[in-house]
């Protein structure tokens, strides 16, 4: 059996990774999955969180917002909407973003869209974590 797996990330505007790894965590939509050598065929729905790898001794984290993950024996295939590496976080942006969600989340207001101001919140918490790790 292998000891690594091709690993492709990628998103409308980029690649943001052609590596080869030993194992990853990602955020699918009903929780996060490990992923190893010889996985189980799989295609899963991406949910807001952060995806890390191991490639060598070097932990790798992006965040990521939806899009679907391929996970085949020997190779994996991300396609996300959107797929950032920690130096790529605005961080600035990720704490206004963060505050206006907040906002939104306790507001009372009839119109407020709740469930979006929830993934808005985790998005940038994801952001702001990520953003740590530079």
């Amino acid at each position: 059996m292998p000891d690594t797996f091709q690993l492709e990330i990628v998103t409308p505007e980029k690649m943001v990774v052609r590596d080869r790894a030993e194992e990853m965590q990602i955020p699918g939509k009903n929780g996060y999955l490990g992923i190893l050598p010889g996985h189980a065929p799989l295609i899963t729905e991406l949910a807001v969180g952060e995806i890390t790898y191991r490639a060598g001794s070097v932990t790798h984290s992006l965040a990521v917002a939806w899009g679907f993950a391929e996970v085949l024996p020997d190779k994996v295939t991300i396609l996300a909407q959107t797929c950032e590496r920690p130096e790529e976080v605005d961080t600035g942006r990720a704490q206004e973003a963060k505050r206006r969600a907040e906002e939104r989340l306790s507001s009372i207001s009839p119109e407020t869209d709740y469930a979006r101001a929830g993934d808005a919140m985790r998005r940038a918490e994801t952001r702001l974590q990520v953003a740590e790790k530079k």
